[in-house]
């Protein structure tokens, strides 16, 4: 078998960290065999958003940045297709690995397969069942547009089954004859490394912030259903603050700039209520070294994050879901994750549950063994050897 060149398409924050894991497998495990290219699309550009990532996680540049940035999705995803298509006319990939459910997925999805270029889904098979959901619309097209697919759980297999898709197919394997996996999630990979690296990098940080191990509340707010639906984002957030006086427990919250803008923009009272009450801490977004160390010491995290949702159950921590529905079911299922919407009387509920609860939950594992971005490079090289 000949060396592959494989391209990495990212633009998200989570996806910049998804990567790393499959680049760090092919440094320690297949060097000699893979050769990675590393595209970002450029769909978050602040610094804070992305460039941080690659100097403190010691994750390589990548090799082309095509600085997208932010717009509307019809026009933010047409500008990634031109700038894709351009880079793997000139590459000439033997595949291309696309990361869960943003614009950057899709462009590259499409981008690829209209070129026939062979596409590798990671996170394939997760389903909100609501299309509603732009990254549900993302979800469903990439996987179709896919030849390899890995699903990192046993429903997102079977949310492919029900689609169409075959196991018991055979190579090769081409865009109309796919391989479906059950691999368990490369974000779980992620953690066992990334862990103990927080710990050590960031040991002050809890301290300049004023908190105690598992004595504060971590908060994420950045979906656009809650940001930009100002009736949902202002109940999420007076709940907060009525629950953190109510039981004197800090919350803290990393808020995306979006909702800090559509805070300052169409509920400044409350952004002036909230930055004046003590036991509610507003910073800016973190470092994901900083996101790790916050996930591992909070008492209970509440979040519209997919990505954060799954980290409180590799931490053991309960887990408030500010969305009606979720790609992660078996979190659900556990009851150790709970839909809590905007709704205030759940999101109380819910919250006076987990906390005031002194038994010991179940966290099973169900995202894999942690070596599961080798696997995934295995299949990858056995596709291209038997294409």
């Amino acid at each position: 078998m000949s060396f592959i060149n494989l391209i990495n398409i990212v633009g998200a924050r989570p996806q910049i960290i998804k990567a790393s894991a499959i680049s760090r497998a092919i440094k320690t495990q297949f060097s000699d065999k893979i050769k990675e290219i590393l595209l970002h699309t450029g769909q978050h550009y602040d610094k804070e958003l992305s460039q941080v990532f690659f100097d403190e996680l010691e994750i390589h540049k990548p090799d082309y940045n095509l600085g997208v940035g932010s717009a509307h999705h019809g026009r933010q995803t047409s500008l990634m297709i031109t700038g894709i298509e351009e880079i793997l006319l000139k590459e000439k990939p033997d595949c291309v690995v696309l990361y869960g459910d943003t614009n950057s997925t899709l462009a590259g999805a499409l981008a690829a397969s209209k070129l026939h270029f062979p596409v590798i889904h990671i996170e394939a098979g997760l389903r909100s069942f609501n299309k509603n959901m732009p990254e549900e619309i993302n979800r469903i097209m990439s996987d179709h547009a896919s030849t390899l697919l890995f699903a990192p759980t046993d429903s997102a297999l079977k949310n492919l089954m029900r689609e169409g898709f075959k196991p018991e197919n055979s190579p090769p394997y081409t865009i109309d004859n796919p391989k479906i996996y059950l691999t368990g999630d490369i974000m779980y990979d992620n953690t066992l490394f990334f862990a103990g690296l927080a710990e050590k990098k960031k040991s002050a940080f809890l301290d300049v912030l004023g908190l105690e191990k598992d004595k504060f509340i971590l908060a994420t707010v950045h979906r656009e259903i809650n940001t930009d639906d100002i009736s949902r984002l202002e109940a999420i957030l007076r709940t907060f603050k009525s629950l953190s006086e109510e039981f004197t427990v800090k919350f803290v919250m990393p808020l995306h700039p979006r909702t800090i803008i559509s805070l300052k923009t169409n509920l400044a009272d409350l952004y002036k209520e909230l930055s004046e009450c003590r036991f509610i801490k507003i910073i800016p977004p973190v470092s994901f070294l900083e996101m790790t160390l916050l996930e591992k010491t909070s008492k209970l995290i509440a979040t519209d994050s997919g990505g954060v949702q799954k980290e409180s159950h590799f931490f053991c921590k309960p887990c408030l879901v500010l969305r009606k529905e979720t790609e992660w079911v078996e979190l659900v299922k556990n009851r150790t994750a709970v839909l809590v919407d905007a709704d205030p009387v759940k999101i109380r509920n819910e919250f006076i549950r987990f906390y005031n609860y002194t038994g010991e939950l179940q966290y099973p594992r169900f995202y894999g063994d942690g070596r599961t971005a080798e696997f995934i490079l295995g299949e990858i090289l056995s596709m291209v050897d038997k294409a």
